[in-house]
């Protein structure tokens, strides 16, 4: 079964997003920094990253170049999920090493959708 990690400061958009990616058939894991991220990944690398923006202790576009340095950080899938909507933000984590942005709130079909389009869904 493929691995999600999604990585939120907020205990509630990581319990939606976990139910969510395992509708999905994927196994969730949770994180609430990005030092807790990283200790994952390295432990374990998931197959995909559903993270935050702005978290405590680490930005999400932090998050994303440490995570890409990272043996084995090149093949995960990193979707950033935030409500920043500014294109220089998108942009920025397009360059920090996101492979897609979903715009807070969302829901079941817009995550399908961009999991659909990474080829992470059958």
């Amino acid at each position: 079964m493929k691995r999600c990690l999604v990585i939120d400061d907020s205990r509630v958009i990581r319990r939606v997003a976990a139910k969510i990616v395992q509708d999905l058939g994927f196994a969730p894991e949770e994180a609430a920094n990005g030092p807790d991220a990283l200790a994952a990944c390295k432990a374990a690398m998931p197959d995909v990253v559903l993270m935050e923006w702005d978290m405590t202790q680490m930005t999400g576009p932090d998050l994303a170049r440490a995570l890409r340095a990272l043996p084995g950080g090149g093949a995960a899938k990193v979707v950033f999920c935030t409500s920043r909507n500014d294109p220089a933000d998108i942009r920025a984590a397009i360059a920090a090493g996101a492979d897609e942005y979903i715009m807070k709130p969302f829901d079941s079909d817009i995550v399908a959708s961009k999991f659909l389009l990474l080829g992470l869904l059958g």
